[in-house]
């Protein structure tokens, strides 16, 4: 069968970017996932034809495997990214250095296209590592493939998501519901319709060199979400504000558990608000309509509910380009 010519994505078997692989499947493509863990991303060889795609162990550390991966690769789509730093992965190695490793040996590897997924928020004066890290990454791809094309998404929900998931299993667990940083501003966007940006930046001209903030239609305080997800699980709580002092303590004891529920760092990213700046391009652009959560949101939450609710899986969502 002929193919549409070899796509490589990195961080290809996380939350985004399992639905850009079955996109880019979809498109013909074969899909280099290059993953730290191969084992993990075997479930994605059911998203496509036998041999379509081919998991392969690369981190963006490691130089080699990265020129090995993108090697004869038209398509190149760099999803790799951390919300907590650990003792063998940091801000700094993974989005800023990682981010223009990948984008020098793609264009090394002649590579056509470059998406790079940041992050809106991503400022080289921004308080939080998070932020400055993905900042540096931009520049560094910028510097290293500048017709790359850069994303940066607000919170991206959909069922396997860690936003709405982590809150709607505190308001089950909790008989009160803390708020931190209740009133700053968030804007939704549906994974579906971020992993169609990402086919979009790839195919689109226009798009080659820009940069493109994602939100949903919809823009909503911590609060107000908070509220929405306890309605929608049934789990009616009392609300409480926690200090930014007290947040502090709890986040210094939170990070040193399993999971990290909860780190200084995204306090420092949780008290600016996270949505699509005035002129900046998006979805619209992109010729993508967004979703609204109310679409999507209530179907995988309904596993919240008292007794469990009943399971029902989710449409991925696809727009028309």
């Amino acid at each position: 069968m002929a193919t549409a010519g070899i796509a490589t994505v990195f961080g290809g078997s996380g939350f985004i970017g399992r639905y850009v692989v079955k996109r880019l499947a979809q498109r013909g493509h074969v899909v280099r996932v290059a993953v730290r863990d191969p084992e993990a991303a075997l479930f994605l060889k059911t998203m496509g034809t036998v041999g379509q795609i081919v998991p392969m162990a690369a981190s963006v550390g490691d130089e080699a495997a990265i020129a090995t991966v993108t090697h004869g690769a038209d398509l190149v789509v760099n999803l790799a990214g951390i919300l907590a730093e650990s003792s063998d992965a940091s801000f700094q190695a993974v989005q800023a250095e990682g981010a223009g490793r990948v984008a020098r040996l793609a264009a090394a590897a002649g590579a056509s296209r470059l998406v790079h997924l940041s992050a809106i928020g991503a400022d080289p004066a921004s308080p939080s590592r998070y932020g400055a890290s993905k900042a540096a990454g931009e520049q560094a791809v910028r510097q290293n493939f500048p017709g790359a094309t850069i994303l940066r998404p607000s919170v991206v929900f959909g069922p396997e998501d860690n936003f709405f998931n982590r809150f709607a299993g505190m308001a089950r667990m909790f008989p009160i519901m803390p708020v931190v940083s209740g009133g700053t501003k968030l804007q939704p966007v549906y994974v579906g319709d971020v992993a169609d940006a990402v086919i979009a930046a790839l195919t689109l001209p226009e798009a080659a060199g820009g940069v493109y903030e994602l939100g949903g239609p919809a823009v909503l305080t911590m609060r107000a979400l908070l509220d929405y997800i306890m309605r929608e699980t049934g789990h009616r709580r009392m609300t409480m504000a926690v200090p930014a002092c007290l947040a502090r303590l709890q986040a210094s004891v939170l990070e040193r558990l399993p999971g990290k529920l909860l780190t200084r760092d995204q306090l420092l990213m949780l008290a600016r608000d996270n949505v699509v700046a005035s002129g900046m391009p998006g979805l619209a652009e992109l010729g993508i309509v967004p979703t609204p959560m109310e679409l999507i949101v209530p179907f995988y939450l309904r596993r919240f509910r008292a007794g469990g609710g009943k399971r029902t899986g989710t449409p991925d969502v696809q727009a028309a380009h």
